[in-house]
């Protein structure tokens, strides 16, 4: 009988023991589910506020959106997707269901990536077009401060020569200078012709209301502060100045033709720089005879300026022209190579050496082709 009781309980022990496991196991099942749940609901909240959060909460940056009658909500997502006025196009769809958003209107926008959701919906249904520019000055890559100044003068209807005042104003230009991180005392040494050369931005700016040349130089200033506030970090831990950069990419911008090459031209220069090597590029030659155009003479070459880099050692004193932004990220990040020398073409080609005799053999061999190429601009000059 004792032996039956025995088993009994050792039955029953070794029953609770089970049950007790597989409560454990339940537990730990619903606990493990439970946690995921609350992952998922937890990480779906996070990615749906960061993707509807504005794209550059402190961006200053506006554009032009246009949406064509009859759009859906799918296509208008789209659009303000592919324009990059928000992150996700698919994410607008539902969130304007979700709000029970409609009526949105057709027209020509202007949006910013600073703007949230729900500002630009409803600037949307508000059907508030933006109004026609009444200024426009466009600026490409590469030009003097000088030209920038005819195309604001021009816009304006003001004197070139009024506008270059005001821009090469010490008491304006300090002012900046307190503004604008990327402005240092350095545009306002003794030699520097123009301080504010290499600083306004290549870019096309409207203006809905008549602007002043103050209002104008904000603009374009914004912009290069948009540019390399991109790279600040980089900037400030290279071994050289903002100013110095600027400079350099302004070098870069006259010598490249292609984009691939830029990077490589850069890491040329830098090269050269840390041999100690005098860099002898052309474009420094041309400004600082002050005439564009013309092909470059032995008096050019040995012009006493402390922006010929045939006479000066390193870097200009400051910039040659205004840079754009794949010139600006060459001189921040340049290309990995060991040339010393490049030798660009007419027809844009750049080519690479590593030594002098192998640079001079490929000046040799296309010289002819630059001497064909200023008799032609010659030539058309005169026609016009």
């Amino acid at each position: 009988m004792s032996d039956f009781k025995d088993l009994y309980n050792e039955k029953l022990l070794k029953r609770q023991n089970e049950n007790q496991t597989v409560r454990k196991i339940v537990f730990i099942i619903l606990l493990l589910l439970t946690i995921t749940v609350a992952a998922v609901i937890t990480g779906g909240y996070f990615y749906m506020k960061n993707i509807l959060e504005p794209v550059k909460p402190d961006s200053n940056e506006s554009m032009t959106v246009t949406i064509p009658i009859g759009s859906s909500t799918s296509s208008i997502g789209n659009t303000l997707e592919e324009e990059g006025i928000i992150k996700d196009g698919t994410a607008f769809r539902y969130y304007v269901k979700y709000k029970n958003e409609s009526g949105f209107q057709a027209g020509d926008y202007e949006l910013s990536p600073s703007m949230t959701m729900d500002e630009i919906i409803s600037i949307m249904k508000s059907g508030k077009v933006m109004k026609d520019a009444v200024a426009k000055i466009s600026v490409p890559e590469g030009i003097w401060l000088e030209d920038i100044a005819a195309r604001i003068a021009k816009e304006l209807d003001l004197e070139q020569e009024d506008v270059m005042n005001q821009l090469d104003d010490e008491e304006y230009v300090q002012a900046l200078i307190n503004e604008y991180w990327f402005l240092t005392d350095d545009v306002l040494q003794d030699d520097i012709r123009h301080p504010l050369e290499g600083y306004l931005f290549p870019a096309t700016y409207d203006f809905v209301e008549e602007p002043s040349v103050e209002k104008v130089v904000k603009e374009m200033l914004d912009k290069t502060d948009r540019v390399l506030g991109a790279y600040r970090s980089e900037i400030e831990d290279r071994d050289y100045s903002i100013h110095e950069m600027m400079t350099l990419a302004s070098i870069i911008e006259e010598e490249a033709s292609a984009e691939a090459d830029r990077t490589k031209i850069s890491k040329v220069f830098y090269n050269r720089l840390e041999e100690d090597m005098i860099l002898q590029t052309d474009p420094t030659v041309v400004y600082a005879r002050g005439k564009q155009s013309g092909e470059i003479t032995q008096k050019d070459l040995d012009r006493e300026s402390p922006y010929n880099t045939y006479t000066v050692k390193g870097l200009p004193v400051g910039p040659i022209a205004n840079p754009g932004e794949s010139s600006i990220v060459s001189a921040i990040e340049p290309a990995d190579t060991d040339a010393l020398y490049f030798y660009a073409r007419p027809s844009g080609e750049t080519l690479f050496s590593k030594t002098n005799a192998e640079h001079n053999k490929k000046v040799a061999k296309y010289k002819n082709e630059w001497e064909e190429y200023y008799k032609k601009k010659e030539e058309e000059q005169k026609e016009e």
